[in-house]
C-alpha cells in the first residue's frame, strides 16, 4: 500500500511533455515478456471451441501486434450478449489471463444462456513492456471516445461497433498495483504538468461501477462471488478507495463516458470494472486470475436469476 512519489525523471516541472519527452520516455521502455508466448498461444488453442477473429493490427516501431477477439461458436441471435475485456492496461496481468481462463475453464457452463465476446488483451505492447500507456504515452483507458488517439481503443471500439449487437453486460478486467503510485502516477503528473494527489493503494479487491448506471445489486453479487476466493479491500479512514467515496462495501463509481473509460464502450445496462490487487501478501498470481473469473461467473449468475 505505497504512496506516490512526487518527482519523475523525465521532463521539467510545470511544463507538459512534448515530443522530445515522450521519445525519451519510450526509449527507456523494454520488452519484459512475450505477448505471443503468454497470450496468443493460449488464444490459438481456444479456436477449437470458439470463433477467434483478428480485429486489428497495431503497428509500432520495431514490432506489430495483432489484436484478437474470441466469440461463442454457437452464437444465437435470441441469446443475450456479454462483453469481457482485459488488458486495456497491458501491465495488469490477471485481467488478460483471467479473461482467457474464463474461456478455458468456465464459459462452457454458460454457453446455452449467453453469447460471449471476449477481447483478452487490448494493449499487447503494454503487456510486453509492463506498461499502463501505449508507446505514444497515451492511456488507452482514458481514450474510449470518437477519433481516439489510442490505436488500442480505436480498434476495440470499431470492432465492437461492427458486431451490431446489444450487450446486456460488459465486464472490464483490471488491477490496481503498487506501481500505480511508484511509477505511473508520477509519470502522469510529469506528462501533464499537474500536481498529483496522494492516496494509499487499497489492500484487496474492489469494483468500479458507472455513475450513470451503478446497478448496486449487480455489484454486490459480484463482490460476494469474489469474496469466496480473495479478500475485499477495506475503505480508508475517509471511507474512500483511491480517493473516491465508497458506494458500498468494495465498490466505488466513476463517470465512464466522461473519463473515456473502456467500461463506457457499450450501452450495456450492467457494467463493472474489476480491480485486483496482485501485490498483496495474501495472494499469488493464480489467486488473482481466479478472482477475475469469479467476477464473470458472479455477474452471469446474477443475470440468470433476474
Amino acid at each position: 500500500m505505497m504512496k506516490n512519489k512526487t518527482t519523475y525523471s523525465i521532463g521539467t516541472k510545470g511544463k507538459k511533455w512534448g515530443d522530445a519527452e515522450k521519445s525519451q520516455w519510450l526509449s527507456i521502455q523494454n520488452v519484459k515478456r512475450s505477448y505471443l508466448e503468454e497470450v496468443v498461444s493460449k488464444i490459438d488453442a481456444l479456436a477449437a471451441d470458439f470463433i477467434v477473429e483478428q480485429y486489428g493490427l497495431l503497428e509500432y516501431p520495431n514490432k506489430s501486434y495483432p489484436l484478437y477477439a474470441i466469440k461463442s461458436a454457437n452464437w444465437l441471435v435470441d441469446k443475450p450478449v456479454v462483453l469481457v475485456t482485459g488488458g486495456v492496461h497491458g501491465y495488469e496481468t490477471s485481467g488478460v489471463q483471467g479473461a482467457i481462463r474464463f474461456l478455458q475453464s468456465t464459459a462452457e457452463q454458460f454457453q446455452k444462456e449467453f453469447n460471449f465476446v471476449v477481447l483478452p488483451c487490448i494493449s499487447p505492447w503494454g503487456y510486453e513492456t509492463i506498461n499502463r500507456w501505449n508507446p505514444l504515452a497515451i492511456d488507452p483507458n482514458r481514450s474510449f471516445y470518437a477519433d481516439s488517439p489510442a490505436g488500442e481503443s480505436a480498434a476495440a471500439m470499431q470492432y465492437v461497433a461492427s458486431l451490431a449487437v446489444e450487450f446486456i453486460a460488459h465486464i472490464d478486467l483490471h488491477e490496481t498495483t503498487d506501481t500505480d503510485n511508484s511509477d505511473f502516477r508520477p509519470a502522469l503528473a510529469a506528462r501533464d504538468a499537474i500536481e498529483q494527489k496522494n492516496w494509499n493503494i487499497p489492500d484487496g479487491f474492489y469494483l468500479v461501477g458507472d455513475t450513470t448506471k451503478p446497478q448496486d445489486k449487480f455489484q454486490k453479487v459480484i463482490i460476494d462471488s469474489v469474496e469466496k476466493v480473495t479478500h475485499i479491500a477495506p475503505s480508508d479512514d475517509e471511507n474512500r478507495l483511491i480517493g473516491v467515496p465508497l458506494q458500498q462495501f468494495g465498490v466505488i463509481n466513476y463517470a465512464a463516458r466522461e473519463l473515456g473509460l473502456c467500461m463506457g464502450l457499450t450501452e450495456a445496462p450492467y457494467v463493472t470494472t474489476t480491480e485486483v490487487y496482485p501485490d498483496s501478501p495474501l495472494v499469488d498470481d493464480e489467486n488473482c486470475i481466479i478472482a477475475q473469473v469469479a467476477v464473470i461467473t458472479g455477474a452471469l449468475n446474477y443475470l440468470l436469476e433476474k
